[in-house]
């Protein structure tokens, strides 16, 4: 008993020590940091062997949710096309892959609605039950982004009070605690490049990617993610679909580009965009 007591406090001492570790290498990130427009900046950075014990590459498009600037939905009700596409086509500011959806056949399988009307609806278990990325949204109000986790009834998202919706998740934090989530779950625990929204202290809107699948960048778990945007301050935060979907899109003068570094050409470089059915769209007034 006392050699598992004395095996038990090494080990929590030592997985306090390394999350201290984690937390000071992305508080003390030497960030690279350019400026989009007013209110609006792009930070990224490679973090080398030193978050997570791995390599991780971290793409953050920090918004202030004010002036002339406002989020907005992009989706296609059965097609699918890239986000810098969407973006592009929308004369946005930015563009992040969203939600997931129908690799064959286009469309969204969690439920989005945008001016009262539904582009998609859920996509059901066999059981009847809803999935992971069900069971939270994305609401925006006049250009204004929020999150809101599922009650547990049947037609939540239809009762929700919002101009856009889009349903998504799982839910990471809420009010800066960290949403249980099943420790056994594989899509969970295993590392993917992945994209998230999260909201902070002071209302700054971050719009988060972080590649995987390459020896540069391994990726991470739903849980390493949520401690990141703990790290980086966010109070509420969500994760979006990811994998091969994981694209940052910005606007530039010379017509845009994808800032991070998509994985479905297995290359590294900003060449690999899957196509998806759905975005968050940074937009102009």
């Amino acid at each position: 008993m006392k050699f598992s007591l004395l095996t038990l406090l090494s080990f929590t001492l030592s997985t306090a020590a390394m999350a201290q570790t984690d937390s000071l290498a992305v508080v003390k990130a030497d960030w690279n940091v350019r400026k989009i427009t007013r209110g609006v900046k792009l930070r990224q950075f490679t973090f080398n062997k030193s978050l997570f014990s791995s390599n991780q590459n971290v793409s953050i498009l920090e918004v202030k949710q004010r002036g002339r600037r406002f989020f907005d939905l992009g989706y296609e009700p059965r097609t699918l096309r890239t986000t810098s596409d969407f973006g592009k086509a929308a004369g946005a500011i930015a563009s992040l892959n969203g939600t997931f959806f129908d690799i064959k056949n286009g469309g969204s399988v969690d439920f989005i609605e945008s001016d009262d009307h539904v582009i998609n609806d859920n996509r059901l278990n066999k059981d009847g039950g809803r999935s992971l990325h069900q069971q939270a949204a994305i609401l925006l109000n006049d250009g204004q982004l929020s999150l809101s986790k599922w009650n547990g009834e049947p037609a939540w998202e239809r009762t929700l009070e919002a101009e856009d919706i889009m349903v998504t998740g799982p839910l990471l934090l809420t009010d800066g605690r960290a949403e249980v989530l099943d420790t056994a779950n594989v899509f969970n625990k295993t590392r993917h490049p992945r994209t998230a929204v999260a909201v902070t202290g002071n209302k700054r809107v971050l719009l988060i990617t972080v590649d995987g699948r390459h020896e540069n960048s391994t990726g991470m778990s739903l849980f390493e993610l949520t401690k990141l945007l703990k790290w980086l301050g966010a109070r509420q935060g969500i994760n979006l679909d990811g994998g091969g979907s994981t694209a940052l899109w910005v606007s530039n003068d010379s017509g845009g580009s994808v800032v991070n570094y998509p994985s479905d050409n297995k290359k590294w470089d900003h060449e690999g965009e899957r196509k998806v059915a759905n975005v968050i769209l940074l937009r102009k007034r």
